[in-house]
């Protein structure tokens, strides 16, 4: 598996980034303030899915990027449900429902997939790797304070 520096390099981002564009298109055209409510809450949880992807890949750290994984899966369960609500008050249509859905469920499952590898990786992340710059030895506050006047 390739080694990513970015999130936005990740499928599994990227689709969900996808996803979240479709719900704007979709939604953007809906104006009944009686739906409002449901609307905002459909675009901001494809937002979420998206997110906490990004949020977790920034902690560094496998536990916590599987844990923001596991998040952003709940949340693209959480758009499943509310999409079924949607459909129901007429929303959305049949077929904007099951191309949401699919979409839903195959980010479900690439999430899965990569929590599951991550679980069985060694590898803990980024902030567990020694940096490859060499360390100069530690100054005290007081050289650290001189040096700064200096330079002022």
């Amino acid at each position: 598996m390739a080694t990513y520096k970015r999130f936005e390099d990740l499928k599994v981002w990227q689709e969900s980034r996808l996803l979240n564009k479709k719900m704007f298109v979709i939604l953007s055209g809906k104006s009944d303030k009686n739906l409002g409510f449901l609307i905002n809450h459909l675009f901001k949880t494809s937002g979420s899915i998206m997110d906490n992807i990004a949020e977790g890949f920034y902690r560094q750290g496998n536990k916590e990027f599987r844990k923001f994984l596991s998040i952003s899966k709940g949340s693209a369960g959480e758009l499943r449900s509310q999409i079924y609500r949607a459909l129901d008050i007429e929303v959305i249509s049949e077929q904007q429902f099951q191309e949401l859905y699919a979409h839903c469920d195959s980010i479900s499952a690439q999430l899965h997939n990569f929590i599951q590898y991550l679980n069985k990786s060694s590898m803990k992340g980024s902030k567990f790797q020694e940096p490859e710059q060499k360390y100069k030895s530690k100054q005290s506050l007081a050289e650290f304070f001189n040096k700064m006047e200096s330079q002022l």
